[in-house]
């Protein structure tokens, strides 16, 4: 499969948001990325952050045609986000790859839709933690970086799609830092794909949010803030605090605190941690949501 073949299954992304959406602030209302188209009737792949909360929802083709299209779901495990073409995109499918047979050093091509692209190479695929309560098992990290990598399609050399690009991070090796991007595997897809597109979402108990924003700092989980309205704001959780215990069990950095949490039960479960703050420790006890619920549902189509 060539690279103009492969670049014309790639869209760009245009996502409007109300101004009073949960995640506006953070996000913005105005969101711009790529998707990957992957049936033949319009439906696109894309990375979540994009499309949550859209009201409004524009494809654009590599030849330049607008096409209007709207949420199908938003997977907050995987981080993944399906919106569907309301007007006849006329669009290859991509096929979808084997992300767990990529290897390290292996070469591949990251395409936005805007038809820029970079020859890279898978640099480590690895455990992910991020600051917004999120956990990949083993992400892709691929070098060098992308500039426009929200959404972006991961093609390997056998011209199928290897994951979607997420986030812009740095690297460092031999004492110099350098950029590279994450990449959410597209291996995570296919076993809740069908659940996505009847249901919305995964047909299985949500997990357990707080709203914490927090980050590891040599081995520690520092909270960084908390969401206005969220769980870890009602149960007086602040910037600064530092999480050590989840139910009597010590946090051993940031993967392993959502992990702690996450095994109590689905959401709405109670959270106790043991917070250490300004020298002296304390116990909170947290009362977890479903983060779906804070946010705005797609318009009915």
């Amino acid at each position: 499969m060539t690279l103009r073949s492969i670049m014309r299954s790639v869209v760009a992304v245009r996502a409007k948001i109300p101004q009073d959406a949960f995640t506006a602030t953070a996000l913005g209302t105005e969101r711009e990325g790529s998707g990957v188209v992957i049936r033949d009737d319009g439906l696109v792949l894309t990375i979540g952050y994009l499309v949550t909360e859209a009201d409004e929802i524009w494809l654009t083709t590599q030849d330049g045609r607008v096409v209007p299209a709207h949420v199908v779901a938003y997977d907050q495990a995987t981080g993944f986000g399906l919106v569907q073409a309301l007007g006849r995109l006329g669009l290859p499918a991509l096929g979808l790859g084997s992300s767990g047979k990529a290897a390290v050093g292996d070469e591949a091509v990251f395409v936005d839709g805007a038809g820029r692209h970079v020859d890279a190479r898978i640099v480590a695929k690895q455990e992910f933690a991020g600051y917004w309560e999120y956990l990949l098992d083993e992400a892709i990290f691929i070098a060098p970086a992308h500039p426009g990598w929200g959404g972006a399609a991961l093609v390997g050399e056998d011209g199928r799609l290897l994951g979607i690009g997420s986030l812009l991070l740095q690297m460092e090796r031999g004492g110099e830092d350098f950029d590279i991007n994450m990449v959410v595997p597209i291996d995570l897809l296919p076993p809740i794909l069908d659940d996505l597109l009847t249901r919305g979402q995964v047909d299985q108990p949500p997990r357990p949010w707080l709203g914490a924003f927090s980050a590891e700092s040599n081995g520690k989980v520092v909270v960084a803030s908390v969401a206005k309205g969220s769980p870890a704001a009602k149960a007086g959780l602040k910037a600064g605090d530092i999480i050590s215990d989840i139910r009597n069990e010590e946090v051993r950095g940031l993967a392993d605190f959502y992990r702690k949490v996450w095994s109590g039960g689905p959401a709405g479960v109670e959270v106790p941690m043991r917070v250490l703050r300004d020298g002296r420790e304390s116990w909170l006890r947290v009362k977890s949501a479903d983060r779906n619920a804070f946010l705005r549902k797609p318009p009915l189509q």
